[in-house]
């Protein structure tokens, strides 16, 4: 059986949690105290993750980290999601990317210093990233204008990816997206509507912590 190494307030974690639900393959998960400070300990990082994250995906002796590569693993062991042309590939390759570089990473920076920092952010550094991720959420509502999923008509690990914060409070981030971006929030739907969904905080273990800023 898998054992997936995360924690409630990880979108990273949710995105293995929930494509692991859809592909019908059971898994153990395995709590991080995160936000307490456990991926700080040098003792952790020296025998789970050198790069101090959730999550972390154990297949027996094999270890991965790093979302992306533990979505494109599950997608090419289980034969699923992953694209069924060399075209299609490369497509779920380039939104990875977009996810990790972009979309993801400023909203869930900008998530995570309203939320959980543990000083009061810098307005001037939340207001840069939320023009980045205005701009990340814009060019992801443009694609979806045309198509129902992030590549063609099925869902892939492309979308997986995008979704991982998409189903948290709103109140985590005070930004209002689903409905400021239409073609967004009428995908994040179609995700939830997938067999194995579950919101994050039941999914996921560890307390919920309520918003700090």
């Amino acid at each position: 059986m898998y054992q997936l190494h995360c924690f409630a307030q990880s979108g990273n974690s949710f995105k293995i949690a929930f494509f692991l639900r859809a592909l019908g393959q059971p898994y153990e998960p395995v709590f991080l105290d995160f936000m307490n400070g456990a991926s700080r300990d040098p003792a952790w990082r020296e025998s789970t993750n050198a790069m101090g994250e959730a999550p972390i995906l154990e297949d027996g002796a094999r270890r991965i980290t790093q979302s992306g590569a533990i979505l494109t693993y599950l997608a090419e062991k289980h034969g699923a999601f992953g694209g069924n042309t060399p075209e299609e590939k490369l497509e779920v390759l380039r939104w990875l990317l977009f996810d990790n570089h972009k979309f993801t990473s400023y909203f869930a920076s900008y998530r995570f210093s309203k939320s959980f920092g543990p000083a009061a952010p810098d307005p001037a550094v939340m207001a840069w990233l939320k023009g980045r991720l205005e701009v990340a959420f814009d060019i992801a509502n443009k694609h979806l204008a045309k198509t129902p999923f992030m590549v063609g008509g099925a869902p892939t690990i492309a979308d997986f990816s995008m979704c991982g914060y998409a189903f948290y409070p709103e109140e985590e981030n005070g930004l209002d997206l689903h409905t400021r971006y239409p073609h967004v929030g009428a995908w994040a739907q179609r995700m939830k509507a997938l067999p194995g969904w579950v919101a994050p905080y039941e999914l996921m273990p560890g307390d919920r912590i309520l918003p700090k800023w």
